[in-house]
């Protein structure tokens, strides 16, 4: 027993003594290493957002290393054209000087504290970087204070300078391993849609009313602020195929200069995962949901299949076969969740729109006013339509045989897809309206 009560008080006075050498070599070392260190990571959180601070970083860093980094990795724009992209590469260092003040930059990656074995789709996904600065204490109330605000300021700006509308889509989800998750769940290419609401075919008074809708939810955010509500705004676009549903939302992202984020629900797992995906949008974008009564179809049938195999409470719910791994498992409460639900605070300035052909079929809980707030209508064309198609393709602001077209139009439905068709490379002098009234 003495023997033990020995051992503890050696083992207790041996952490005190690594206590004690710690504490004096982490001063010693201060004292002879006299620089402050600040870190910015790619990924906050659990990966689950890119940091946007390192994003501003990385616009300054690449403009700066270009002319004073040895190593530099290029890359070609994803913002389209010939435009070559610079970053600093791994494990390279710049020195800036700011007036006698020297601060050092160094870009590097995190190495992962486990290694894995990737036995994933294509090739692995690179470990999340870093960027180092470090400068000498002295300056501590300059580089905290006034240069990394800059720093901030200054890479928006260049990245504002350079940046176009993009189109994202989700990447699939479903059966991936997990490694292949620690990279963004979005890929983009640059969005070159033209559509404007000028040349739309719709009636002007509905343009005039959606246009004004969008400008005033552009500029009120301190109203949604004031309410104590997630700054966004929901549209549900209605009508027959060809009736321009897609063109609207082209529209309305080159009106507000807004990113299009063009989700794909049977391409994600599980609601847990599609709320990864909101998580990863930026601020002012547009979140796509096209054909949302297919999946809603989907989902009805999985439900009468499942009520069919239970047999009214005959056969137990354990039996029931579930859903394959390679299926999608989100649900309709996730996506209602995803619309409106708790994570629609983390971001702002977001319009989520949802596209369906047939308005009748579509659960309640998805038209309900306040998560869809505006329903439109895309209708066959109309003859105000029309004119409007025939001043884009043909030039022509009347002709004699628009009264013709318009009681053709009155009389069949005609989509503006069918008519663009009609019209396309065709001039003044030989608009087939007989063509018009054959695709009704």
């Amino acid at each position: 027993m003495e023997r033990l009560e020995s051992f503890g008080k050696l083992a207790e006075w041996g952490s005190s003594a690594l206590s004690i050498i710690f504490r004096v070599s982490t001063y010693v070392w201060r004292r002879i290493y006299p620089y402050i260190e600040i870190t910015f990571t790619e990924y906050a959180g659990e990966h689950l957002k890119r940091s946007e601070a390192y994003a501003a970083i990385d616009a300054y860093l690449g403009d700066l290393c270009r002319d004073t980094a040895f190593r530099i990795r290029a890359m070609t724009s994803n913002e389209g054209g010939d435009n070559v992209v610079f970053s600093m590469d791994d494990n390279e260092e710049i020195v800036v000087d700011l007036d006698g003040v020297k601060v050092w930059w160094l870009a590097s990656k995190a190495v992962p504290r486990v290694t894995s074995i990737y036995l994933g789709r294509g090739a692995p996904p690179e470990d999340p970087r870093y960027y180092r600065l470090a400068f000498h204490h002295r300056h501590r109330d300059f580089v905290v204070g006034h240069y990394i605000s800059f720093v901030l300021s200054k890479g928006k700006q260049i990245a504002a300078d350079q940046r176009k509308n993009k189109l994202y889509t989700n990447k699939s989800t479903i059966g991936c391993h997990p490694y292949e998750l620690r990279e963004t769940l979005w890929s983009h290419v640059p969005f070159e849609h033209r559509a404007k609401f000028e040349t739309l075919a719709m009636e002007e008074n509905k343009k005039r009313g959606i246009v004004e809708d969008l400008d005033r939810f552009r500029s009120n955010r301190d109203y949604y602020r004031k309410l104590g509500k997630p700054w966004k705004r929901g549209y549900l676009l209605y009508g027959p195929p060809g009736t321009g549903k897609s063109t609207m939302i082209a529209a309305m992202a080159n009106h507000l200069d807004y990113d299009i984020y063009d989700l794909e629900l049977t391409s994600v797992k599980d609601n847990t995962d599609m709320r990864k995906l909101l998580i990863e949008t930026k601020d002012k974008c547009i979140i796509v949901i096209e054909d949302v009564d297919y999946m809603l179809d989907l989902w009805n049938r999985r439900k009468k299949l499942i009520e069919a195999q239970i047999g009214a409470g005959k056969v137990k719910a354990a039996l029931v076969p579930k859903v394959s791994d390679e299926e999608s498992k989100v649900t309709l409460p996730g996506l209602l969740n995803f619309i409106d639900g708790l994570w629609t605070s983390c971001g702002g300035e977001r319009i989520i729109v949802l596209t369906t052909n047939n308005y009748e079929s579509l659960d309640p809980a998805l038209k309900r006013r306040g998560r869809m707030d505006i329903h439109v209508e895309m209708s066959y064309c109309s003859y105000e339509a029309f004119k409007i198609l025939a001043k884009n393709y043909l030039n022509i602001d009347g002709h004699q045989l628009f009264r013709k077209i318009k009681r053709l139009l009155a009389e069949n439905e005609v989509t503006p897809a069918e008519v663009a068709e009609a019209l396309m490379h065709k001039s003044g002098d030989d608009v087939d309206t007989q063509e018009v009234a054959d695709r009704a």
